[in-house]
């Protein structure tokens, strides 16, 4: 499953009726809005190919000027990483008592330092 937020762009003369449009459509979940005619929505889907199908549908409401995703979440692929986590790919000297914290040098990836 994916979630994706989308910000819409309308004209404050239309934001009222353009609210109540996605309000009653069944594409998406309304969120919040803004006098100067942005309005919040998430979509759903199996994957971002059915979420972008939605998208799609929204961009053509009368009054939209501009519809895009804005941030996309996938459970899968969430699932996917964790899974190739390692957890006992700890290293040893991080379980060391005797070394000091300023002894570390971090340069932002652990993963090719070892």
């Amino acid at each position: 499953m994916t979630i994706s937020s989308i910000v819409v762009q309308t004209t404050p003369d239309r934001i009222e009726k353009l609210v109540e449009l996605i309000k009653k459509s069944e594409l998406c979940d309304y969120h919040l809005h803004d006098e100067k005619g942005r309005i919040i929505i998430t979509v759903e889907g199996k994957g971002v190919e059915q979420e972008i199908e939605k998208l799609q549908k929204i961009q053509k409401f009368d009054g939209v000027i501009s519809a895009e995703m804005v941030y996309s979440y996938s459970e899968d692929e969430l699932e996917k990483l964790r899974e190739n986590v390692e957890i006992n790919s700890i290293p040893e000297w991080l379980n060391d008592e005797n070394v000091e914290a300023q002894d570390i040098n971090y340069q932002g990836d652990l993963k090719k330092k070892f």
